[in-house]
């Protein structure tokens, strides 16, 4: 009885149990998912048999070991770890273990392809001591990828890096004037490196603060000279501007377009004595230089013609004053005798009166002569006396009676003029 029993729980176990691994997708591409079925054909009149199975890979067990479930899902295949050789066992309680045949799945992986490099700040212009970030990227690609970052067209690598990521960085913290260069960067997820395009880094250099410095033909600045004003920035980037002031006046510009210094030429006159400065600026900032101080030396002739010059504006002035007095004072004696013989203006004849001094010792008496002469402004009257002697006043009056009678009364007049300003010069000169 306990035979027939044995037979019975036997026979349909060994009976043929084929075990099939199914694999969906049978070429998993890296980073998709993959499905494992195993699938236990058994004869039609067995089909009740509960079994329990386990996936391998590389004779480790998967999964949760032992279990009822006839798949095994996972979520992401990876190249190195996923690809291998897989079978799947089952059993019944208590029976013989039933394992499947083995399959080798290989886990595709796409190459990556269209890298490039971006910059933070964008454009790749950065001002010195900024931070410069590289960003190395890919649209496609699978796997693990390496990111290697190089600088200069000879390739000096920066840095490598291996990640799961389509994207990478590497940074610079401050930048320096040193660190303007072209870069480039590459991936490579196994199939070989790729290449990305170069980009030029430039860094901003503010200008340092410039030096101006005159050149000058000789060691002495001589009115005439060409003297050369060089203003020039050690550091900055280009372009750079320079302005030249004189007393804080503008005189001009200069442009370095290429960096360096420049310069700007003066012809000396003697207004150019006095304090020079100039100023650099490339956008970033301007800088200005130290005074200097420029001394001119006017050369004696030119001091000697200097003097010249101003003497003769002097005697020029001076001529000029003496002709106007000269006009004027020969413009009033003109009128003064204008005058003079204005028959309206003439004074009348000199009446003659008796008188003598008591006092006199003189045998000659001086006789006093009154003598009205019209004003010319207003209606008062002036008297003139005029003190000569008795000879020389009968004389003057005998001379004119005796030409009387052939001149008129204007010759009369002047006769009699004449005669009494000789007396009066005679009275001077006494």
């Amino acid at each position: 009885m306990l035979l027939r029993l044995l037979l019975l729980i036997c026979v349909p176990l060994c009976e043929p149990t084929v075990l099939l691994l199914i694999a969906n997708p049978s070429m998993p591409i890296e980073g998709n998912s993959m499905t494992l079925t195993c699938k236990a054909q058994l004869p039609p009149e067995k089909l009740d048999v509960h079994l329990q199975f386990c996936f391998f890979k590389d004779g480790y067990a998967l999964g949760l070991s032992w279990n009822n479930s006839t798949e095994l899902q996972i979520p992401a295949v990876r190249r190195e770890e996923d690809s291998g050789s897989y079978w799947c066992e089952a059993q019944a309680a208590e029976t013989k273990v039933i394992k499947s045949k083995s399959i080798q799945i290989y886990v595709q992986r796409i190459p990556v392809y269209n890298v490039s490099l971006e910059t933070q700040p964008p454009g790749g212009h950065v001002m010195e001591g900024e931070k410069l970030v590289l960003v190395c990227l890919v649209p496609g690609g699978t796997g693990d990828i390496t990111f290697l970052w190089y600088k200069g067209v000879l390739g000096l690598n920066l840095e490598t890096k291996t990640q799961r990521s389509l994207t990478a960085k590497f940074e610079i913290p401050m930048v320096r004037e040193s660190d303007a260069e072209k870069y480039y960067c590459a991936a490579d997820n196994g199939y070989g490196l790729s290449l990305s395009g170069l980009v030029s880094i430039t860094v901003r250099i503010p200008v340092s603060r410039p030096v101006l410095t005159i050149r000058a033909p000789e060691a002495q600045n001589v009115v005439g000279d060409v003297i050369d004003l060089h203003c020039e920035a050690w550091r900055g980037s280009p372009p750079i501007l320079y302005q030249f002031y004189h007393e804080n006046v503008t005189m001009g510009n200069s442009s370095a377009p290429f960096g360096g210094g420049a310069s700007f030429n003066l012809t000396l006159t003697a207004d150019h004595f006095g304090n020079y400065f100039c100023e650099a600026n490339n956008g970033l900032g301007a800088q200005r230089s130290e005074v200097v101080i420029l001394n001119i030396t006017v050369p004696p002739e030119d001091r000697r013609n200097l003097t010249s010059t101003l003497f003769e504006w002097l005697l020029g002035i001076l001529g000029l004053t003496t002709m106007v007095l000269l006009f004027c004072c020969w413009l009033k004696r003109k009128i003064g005798k204008h005058s003079a013989r204005d028959p309206f203006r003439s004074p009348p004849s000199p009446v003659l009166q008796g008188s003598t001094y008591v006092n006199s010792t003189s045998p000659v008496q001086l006789q006093p002569i009154y003598k009205n002469v019209n004003a010319v402004n207003g209606e008062e009257v002036y008297s003139l006396v005029y003190y000569m002697q008795q000879q020389q006043q009968s004389a003057a009056v005998e001379s004119l009676s005796t030409h009387t009678e052939d001149k008129d009364s204007s010759v009369i007049y002047s006769g009699l003029k004449r005669a009494i300003l000789r007396d009066e010069d005679y009275e001077d000169a006494m």
